[in-house]
C-alpha cells in the first residue's frame, strides 16, 4: 500500500496556518501550549476522567488520545488525561487545533496527516531550533516540552529543513520575530542548489 504524501505546496499552506494561529492568539513563547491556544480560541476541553463510564468507553474506542466534535456552533475537544501525560495531551490538543483551523469536515487519512504536521510544526518550529542553536534530541525535549519520540522527529525534520531549505522564508522570519528572535534573511544551508 502506497503511503499518502502531502504536496510541498500543502506543507507550506499548513506552515502559514500555524503562523496565522500564533498571530491570531498571541502565541509568543516556548514551549507552545495547546492548552493556551485552545483556551484563547474559546474551545471547551472535556477530560476523559470527567466522563461517565459509558462515554469514557465510547471515547476510548474512538481514540486513545482525544478527538474534537463540532456541535451547535461550538467546538469541544475530548482529551485523554487518564492514560496520557502533559506532553502527549499537548500534542493531541495541537493536532485537534490543526483539524479545526484547517477546516477538516470529516475523518480521513489525509486530514490526520495534515493535523499531525500542523502539531509537529507548531510544537517545534525549525526556525526556532535554528535560532536557539539546538543540537540534540534532549535539548528539544527539555526546551519545547515534547516527548522523546516527538523530539526525535523534530530533530530529523530540522536537519532536513537546515540541509535542503536554502534561505529562511519570510513567514519563518515572521514566526521567529513573534517569539522575539531576529533571524534576518540568513542562509541556513551550505548546499549548492
Amino acid at each position: 500500500m502506497e503511503q499518502l504524501k502531502l504536496s510541498d505546496e500543502r506543507y507550506e499552506e499548513i506552515k502559514l496556518k500555524v503562523l496565522e494561529t500564533f498571530k491570531n492568539y498571541n502565541i509568543s513563547c516556548v514551549p507552545v501550549s495547546g492548552f493556551e491556544i485552545v483556551t484563547k480560541m474559546g474551545i471547551k476541553i472535556n477530560m476523559y476522567s470527567s466522563l461517565s463510564y459509558e462515554k469514557l468507553v465510547a471515547s476510548l474506542k474512538f481514540s486513545n488520545d482525544g478527538f474534537s466534535l463540532y456541535d451547535k456552533g461550538k467546538w469541544t475537544i475530548f482529551l485523554n488525561d487518564i492514560d496520557n501525560g502533559y506532553r502527549r495531551q499537548n500534542n493531541t490538543l495541537l493536532h485537534e487545533v490543526g483539524h479545526i483551523v484547517l477546516d477538516h469536515t470529516e475523518d480521513s487519512e489525509l486530514a490526520d496527516k495534515e493535523a499531525n504536521f500542523f502539531a509537529k510544526y507548531a510544537l517545534v518550529p525549525p526556525v526556532l531550533v535554528y535560532k536557539l542553536n539546538i543540537k540534540s534530541v534532549k535539548q528539544i525535549e527539555d526546551i519545547f516540552e515534547v516527548s522523546h519520540q516527538a523530539a526525535k522527529y523534530a530533530l530529523d525534520y530540522y536537519c532536513k529543513w537546515y540541509n535542503f531549505s536554502g534561505r529562511i522564508k519570510p513567514y519563518e522570519i515572521e514566526l521567529a520575530n513573534l517569539f522575539g528572535y531576529d533571524v534576518g534573511t540568513l542562509e541556513v544551508s551550505y548546499n549548492q542548489k
